[in-house]
Order: structure tokens, then C-alpha cells, then sequence
């Protein structure tokens, strides 16, 4: 029986909202967020990341990361950031985890495919069969542009087509995932009709093909809850969210399966957990990925807490 929603949650948006703790599998997928330098600076961001950060993973640190992957040889390695593609490393880890046998995910942001010195991205992603997870908020120019800079959709398309290019959408080995995140204080609608006019809208206009689409409701947690706040909408959009709530989700819950490792190779229940600096099971201080192995995560209590005061500090 899945952990049940509190009378308290309902009535208080910041409360955790079940009565039991929520525990770990075995281990599917190693999530690296390699840094948080981006060539974006979207509103949504978790991570809060942009052009000016700085934060990135180091050569050791690196070098570590790699010898755990060939020694456990996780299923899936998902790589993110920030733009994980503009980070020194990206294509290092590429390489020694498709050779370990791993699938991998590169989060990607599509404008990134433009950058200097990213002319050839999309050739290397198919070559080593890397899964795309792109995302692109809206099929509408006007509503990405809001959301992720001017020019942002433009560049999201003609990165959308050198996919397509070279398989990726079309071919089942290069997979092409979409993701869709509502702007502002709203919840994303049923995935099967809008991935329906995702299909219509960006074949229509583009002759554009993509694998399946991903809809996610954002988290209000850093940059986009102090635009919430600013707007005045914090709380009615808390109170969706409590509202929404489904404990049927738990079952597959990713951080039930996934672990996410900073660009310090320290270890997180999930990617929200690490932009809030909440480390594994909310021990302090956190462990690093090369103190542990996958057996020592099964069974872990998740780390769960508000999203109150730590979402509204800045980072150090």
C-alpha cells in the first residue's frame, strides 16, 4: 500500500506528504550533473544554472566517476547539468560508459547543438547511440522564447532537425524524447493529447520526428519559486500541486531506482534533493559515489523535506 496523503499536507503544501518513509530498490539509473554552467538561463531551472556558473566537474573527480562506472556498470548513465555537453568530461563519460555496456541519456537542451565548438554534437551522440532527452517546453515560438531567452526556439528547432538528421527520432537504436514544462503557475495537461499536437504542430510546420513526449510539472524550488514569489503565485501553485498528489506514483517513483551525483561526486536521493543540497537519505555529510556500491543503496530511506527556506537561499 503506497504511503497516503496527510490531512496536514492537504491544508499544508510544505508538509511531506506521506506517512511512511519512501525506500530504495535496486540501482537503474547513475545521474550525473557534471556542473552548472549553461548556455541558458531558463526560468524553470532547478539548478539555477547559466552562463555565468562556474561550477564543474573536476579531472579527478572524473577519473573516479569513470573507474565506478566500468566496475558496476549501472544500466542507464544520464547526463546533465547545466548543458553537460559544453562541460570538459562530457564525452570522456560517454565513451567508458557505453564501453562498460551502459545506456546513456544526454540531457539536452537543443541550443546547445549550436555552440562552438558543438558542430558535431549530434554526429557523436548517434555514433555512440546516446539517448536524447531534449527539452522543449512548447511547440510555440513565442511561449519558449518566454520561458528560455529570444531566438531560443529557433535554435531548439534547427538543433530538432540535425537530430533528425542523422537518425535520432526516427530510428529505434537513437531514441528522441521530448520534455514539456508548462510556463508559470500551472500544471502540465493529460501527456497522450498533447504529445498528439506536439506530432501535428512540429511535423506540420517542420517536418520534425521525435521518439515520445514527457510531460513535468516544475518544482518550486530556487529561480522559479522566487519568480513565483514575485508574481504572488507561490501559493496557489503549492496548493495544485497538494492538490494533484496521486500516491499510485510512488510505485515508480525515480528516486526509488535512480542516484544522482554532483559535479563533486557527492550523493544525492534525486536531482531536486541536490539543488537543495539535501545529500543521500539526509545524512550529513554526504557520501561521495566511490565510498559506496549499489547494494549499499537497496532498501535507504529517501531523503524527503520542504521545499521552504533552503528552495529560497541562493547557492554558495
Amino acid at each position: 500500500m503506497p504511503p497516503r496523503l496527510t490531512d496536514r499536507a492537504a491544508s499544508e503544501p510544505s508538509a511531506v506528504p506521506w506517512t511512511e518513509a519512501v525506500r530504495r530498490g535496486g540501482l537503474r539509473t547513475l545521474q550525473l550533473n557534471l556542473g552548472r554552467l549553461c548556455n541558458l538561463a531558463c526560468l524553470h531551472c532547478h539548478v539555477e544554472a547559466g552562463p555565468q556558473r562556474r561550477e564543474k566537474i573536476a579531472p579527478e573527480v572524473l577519473g573516479r566517476v569513470s573507474a565506478w562506472i566500468v566496475r558496476h556498470r549501472p544500466p542507464v548513465v544520464d547526463l546533465t547539468g547545466g548543458a553537460p555537453e559544453l562541460i570538459s568530461g562530457f564525452r570522456e563519460l560517454v565513451t567508458v560508459a557505453r564501453r562498460a555496456g551502459c545506456s546513456v541519456l544526454d540531457r539536452c537542451n537543443l541550443a546547445v547543438l549550436d555552440e562552438p565548438g558543438q558542430e558535431d554534437l549530434h554526429t557523436f551522440l548517434a555514433a555512440h547511440e546516446v539517448g536524447v532527452v531534449a527539452s522543449l517546453p512548447c511547440y510555440l515560438r513565442e511561449n519558449v522564447d518566454a520561458q528560455r531567452g529570444r531566438g531560443t526556439y529557433d535554435r531548439s528547432i534547427a538543433g530538432l532537425r540535425k537530430l533528425n538528421g542523422v537518425g535520432y527520432g526516427r530510428q529505434p537504436e537513437l531514441p528522441l524524447h521530448l520534455v514539456y514544462n508548462p510556463l508559470g503557475a500551472s500544471l502540465p495537461p493529460p501527456q497522450p493529447l498533447l504529445e498528439g499536437d506536439y506530432r501535428t504542430r512540429l511535423w506540420d510546420d517542420w517536418s520534425i520526428e521525435f521518439t515520445s513526449l514527457w510531460c513535468l510539472a516544475n518544482v518550486p524550488i530556487r529561480r522559479f519559486r522566487r519568480y513565483l514569489q514575485v508574481r504572488g503565485e507561490l501559493g496557489d501553485y503549492e496548493a495544485k500541486l497538494a492538490a494533484a498528489y496521486n500516491p499510485e506514483t510512488l510505485v515508480g517513483l525515480m528516486c526509488r531506482s535512480t542516484l544522482s551525483v554532483d559535479h563533486e561526486g557527492r550523493l544525492y536521493d534525486c536531482d531536486f534533493n541536490l539543488a537543495l543540497g539535501v545529500p543521500l537519505g539526509g545524512a550529513r555529510p554526504g557520501p561521495h559515489l566511490w565510498d559506496i556500491s549499489p547494494t549499499d543503496l537497496t532498501n535507504r530511506p529517501v531523503a524527503m523535506a520542504s521545499a521552504g527556506p533552503r528552495a529560497r537561499s541562493r547557492p554558495p
